[in-house]
């Protein structure tokens, strides 16, 4: 069995930007101890919710830099270093090893994509050129590109490859693969509602966007579940799932952002090309944010 890098609710950081753009590190770092505050059990830096795709080598380098010192080992810190140039992924997975990252997520190849023998190859080649444990992103509503549970069997054999986060929405492939894979991967959903199910399969936890705003209400639904209390998980699943959903009306991570915003985080927006919500989207937003008592 490979080591759980976590087990419970690791949250997928946004990136807070000054008005100008630039990362506001102040803020980093207090929404980084309200994460540990509230009990968030891992930090996912500089993935898809913290707008990686508009960082340049330099800022990804510097934020991650900044969240593994901030964080100290008091949580584990998973560094996003995935890229569709396979020898560019290496570079920063290895620089985020060297910085002290507990773990590294990597996306598959978007655009580009490949074939599932060349996300085997990918990947392989990857874990072959670094010590620190990976854990795959699979996203096909982003990238166009899904793993098949055969191809986690293969994968789940490296022993450097040890875990997933699972955003393809399909619950019958996450039981196949699971039930393929058994000890040697482990998965996490990459889906807020759908924790439970994943959890119920085998799963360790998610990798949350909702936990942003609600950190200890994330934890607790995996905590209760993994402390036996299921119906404990599921009343409270079930009570915010409107809320998880919300924050997919738009594009990951706008809404998000706009939540925290008007919550009183003031993380800025988001870089272009990602816009503002439109006004008659941010007023269901706000909607659904008071009936939940957060503004």
């Amino acid at each position: 069995m490979k080591k759980v890098l976590y087990t419970g609710s690791g949250v997928a950081l946004v990136t807070p930007m000054h008005a100008d753009g630039s990362i506001n590190y102040k803020k980093y770092g207090e929404l980084i101890e309200f994460q540990i505050e509230n009990g968030t059990d891992a930090l996912i830096a500089c993935a898809t919710t913290g707008e990686s795709p508009v960082l340049s080598h330099e800022e990804h380098c510097k934020a991650l830099e900044y969240a593994i010192q901030k964080v100290n080992k008091r949580i584990p810190v998973i560094a996003s270093t995935g890229s569709n140039d396979t020898a560019y992924a290496v570079k920063l997975s290895q620089e985020a090893e060297k910085l002290g990252a507990d773990g590294l997520l990597l996306v598959t190849p978007y655009y580009n994509k490949t074939s599932q023998v060349g996300l085997v190859r990918h990947y392989e080649y990857i874990a072959d050129r670094v010590n620190t444990p990976m854990m795959l992103y699979n996203v096909p509503s982003r990238t166009g590109c899904n793993i098949k549970p055969e191809t986690y069997l293969e994968l789940s054999k490296h022993p450097n490859i040890n875990s997933v986060k699972e955003a393809n929405g399909d619950i019958s492939s996450v039981a196949q693969s699971i039930s393929l894979c058994g000890d040697n991967l482990h998965f996490y959903s990459g889906n807020d509602d759908q924790t439970l199910p994943m959890m119920v399969l085998g799963g360790k936890g998610v990798v949350s966007v909702f936990a942003n705003i609600l950190p200890k209400e994330m934890h607790e639904i995996c905590a209760k579940f993994f402390a036996g209390d299921v119906e404990g998980s599921r009343t409270l699943t079930l009570k915010y799932v409107e809320l998880m959903n919300a924050f997919f009306m738009d594009v990951n991570p706008i809404p998000i952002k706009a939540a925290m915003n008007r919550a009183g985080f003031d993380v800025g927006n988001c870089r272009l090309p990602l816009t503002t919500m439109d006004d008659g989207a941010l007023k269901k937003l706000v909607a659904i944010m008071e009936k939940y008592q957060l503004i």
